[in-house]
């Protein structure tokens, strides 16, 4: 034990709370993303796919991302780059497996990072799924029951670049508007 103690380990390269960050979001971006049966991938490709886009160990501050005003547009730009990765890779991405690849590597670095009052963070769009647009529909969430119902049927991982924008918009619709929109999440049952 006295030998333990007193010897340091060398380490070949700097490993740093950023990357740590990384590669948490990533794995738990890809895995949540690759759960529809349309679109089935493992974790590295997935980690290489954001990789590509951008979403590394550099994307470490929320001063890195956009503005409220123009993050929508950036989304798009991340989900078309996605979604082209994706293809490199033979690997069928539409817009809402995009965006969920890219929203939960985003909730996991900054929402659940301790960030979720930053400026930049509360406009971030949260994960959409099954169960969160079943959710939605049970408890009438707005009184839109019958959108909800609509958005759920077409299949959250079948989304085109119109159905998942309409699907934010009529979050931001129901949601107070001072309130972030990871707030929907509260009906998201995921986590049962």
């Amino acid at each position: 034990m006295k030998d333990l103690k007193s010897k340091k380990i060398k380490r070949p390269y700097t490993y740093t709370i950023e990357e740590h960050q990384h590669r948490f979001a990533a794995w738990a971006a890809s895995s949540a993303a690759s759960t529809s049966p349309l679109c089935r991938f493992k974790v590295k490709a997935g980690v290489e796919i954001l990789e590509t886009c951008g979403f590394n160990a550099d994307l470490s501050g929320p001063d890195n991302l956009p503005r409220a005003e123009e993050f929508d547009k950036q989304h798009n730009v991340w989900r078309v780059a996605v979604i082209a990765a994706a293809r490199r890779r033979a690997l069928p991405f539409t817009h809402g497996v995009a965006a969920k690849l890219i929203n939960c590597y985003l909730k996991s670095r900054f929402v659940c990072g301790g960030q979720h009052k930053h400026k930049r963070v509360v406009c971030l769009h949260p994960p959409i799924d099954a169960r969160l647009l079943k959710a939605l529909v049970t408890h009438n969430i707005g009184g839109f029951a019958k959108e909800w119902r609509v958005f759920r049927n077409k299949r959250w991982s079948k989304y085109d670049s119109r159905t998942y924008q309409d699907v934010i918009n009529l979050i931001r619709r129901v949601l107070p508007s001072d309130d972030p929109l990871w707030m929907i999440e509260k009906w998201w049952e995921g986590h049962q």
